[in-house]
């Protein structure tokens, strides 16, 4: 390729995807309408994990390290996003459920060394005969949204080469049905959220490690959240992430008063929040198309509703809303992904909380249109909207509530430490 013809390939901008994303988008949207949301209703009744549809994710390697590195390592950011929108079009409580253990292996994928990654990564799945999940513990009683008041501490034994941890974990997605757990805790209190480091446990392997109690949610009810229990939880000092020696050395920073560049916790949402946009996206999505579908075919009047404006007009501000968001949300997917293209991923103004604020607002707002727009229809359990509009609404508090979000994008764009 020439100079001329490289500059001219640098300066084009496009807003589809290429054939192997649609080709993607398109084996994801199948799975989602024949295997997802034929389940949804059932598993949402039930509360509990859909394990069989797990297996299915995981028989067509949708569930799989090697099928997620595919989806992860696009150079453009989109296939992720993408990937989460259609599933979770499907039916965002399965969803979950299928997509919970990414967190823990952003985690480990961020922040562990090369042999750790090796090692645990694989183990989040398991294996198509023997299907496992992960979770991530950041969440205490007394800290959601404030990280740096975790209180679980974690301790180490020089004459064993052993951390010892104890504490309580809240709201972990898969909780005490993990395998692989990867807990946040304190190893010096006194630097606040600096102290943090973040360990990986096997709890098939570990002593002391337990499920607290499991919470029933408004929404989201397939995907499994529970509380975590460690209580002298001995792990061996290979279990941090990292390493001692990068711990140590960053502790020292942190007492010298050298700037911090993130703890466990945030790294991880961070590098989440396009992700979790695109599954409020999905949801949106889905409750625009049906809400779409009912008005062409519901009559009132001798005539189908969406001939009367009132109609009309919410449906053109759902699309429009939707659309929106998703570019919102695609923008911060391919910036994160610049570590893939030999970039530095930088959100200068909080791109990846505005994304994520913005697909979550939209989410509540869409799902609560397509139940007005249905009547009392959109009020029962007889149609999905009801359940599409619960489970939206934890999309506007975890993973950073919206006053979180606005708060990180105001100190981004002001340069300010706004309260």
């Amino acid at each position: 390729m020439s100079t001329t013809e490289e500059a001219a390939a640098q300066t084009q901008i496009g807003f589809g995807l290429n054939e192997d994303q649609l080709a993607i988008k398109d084996w994801i949207h199948d799975f989602a309408a024949n295997t997802v949301r034929p389940a949804a209703e059932e598993w949402d009744e039930k509360e509990s994990t859909p394990w069989e549809i797990i297996q299915e994710a995981a028989n067509i390697d949708l569930y799989s390290l090697d099928g997620l590195a595919q989806i992860w390592a696009d150079p453009t950011g989109l296939t992720l996003p993408v990937v989460q929108e259609e599933l979770f079009w499907g039916d965002a409580g399965i969803g979950m459920a299928i997509m919970g253990t990414t967190l823990a292996v952003a985690s480990i994928l961020g922040q562990g060394t090369g042999d750790q990654i090796g090692e645990w990564i694989p183990r989040c799945f398991g294996t198509k005969s023997d299907v496992k999940v992960a979770a991530f513990c950041s969440s205490e009683p007394g800290s959601g949204s404030d990280v740096s008041a975790i209180r679980t501490t974690a301790k180490y034994d020089e004459k064993t080469d052993e951390w010892v941890l104890n504490g309580q974990k809240a709201w972990a997605t898969n909780g005490g049905i993990a395998d692989v757990h990867v807990v946040i805790a304190t190893v010096d209190p006194t630097l606040k959220a600096r102290g943090h480091a973040a360990f990986v446990i096997s709890k098939d392997e570990t002593a002391n490690i337990t499920q607290g109690a499991k919470v029933k949610k408004h929404g989201l009810r397939a995907s499994h959240t529970a509380d975590v229990l460690l209580d002298d939880c001995r792990v061996p000092g290979s279990a941090l992430l990292g390493g001692k020696d990068k711990l140590d050395a960053r502790i020292a920073r942190a007492k010298e008063g050298t700037k911090s560049k993130g703890n466990a916790s945030m790294a991880t949402f961070e590098a989440s929040r396009p992700t979790v946009g695109a599954q409020a996206l999905g949801i949106a999505r889905a409750a625009y198309d049906y809400a779409l579908e009912y008005a062409k075919t519901r009559e009132q009047f001798g005539r189908p509703i969406i001939d009367n404006q009132a109609i009309a007009f919410k449906l053109a501000d759902m699309k429009m809303e939707i659309d929106a968001a998703r570019l919102l949300v695609w923008r911060a997917a391919w910036m994160g992904a610049g570590i893939f293209r030999g970039e530095t991923p930088k959100f200068e103004n909080a791109e990846g909380s505005m994304a994520k604020l913005k697909a979550g607002t939209v989410a509540t707002w869409a799902t609560g249109e397509a139940m007005q727009i249905l009547g009392g229809n959109g009020y029962t359990r007889e149609y999905p909207v009801e359940r599409m509009h619960r489970d939206s609404r934890i999309y506007e508090i975890f993973e950073g509530t919206s006053e979180i979000q606005r708060l990180v994008i105001s100190r981004a764009i002001s340069g300010m430490r706004i309260r």
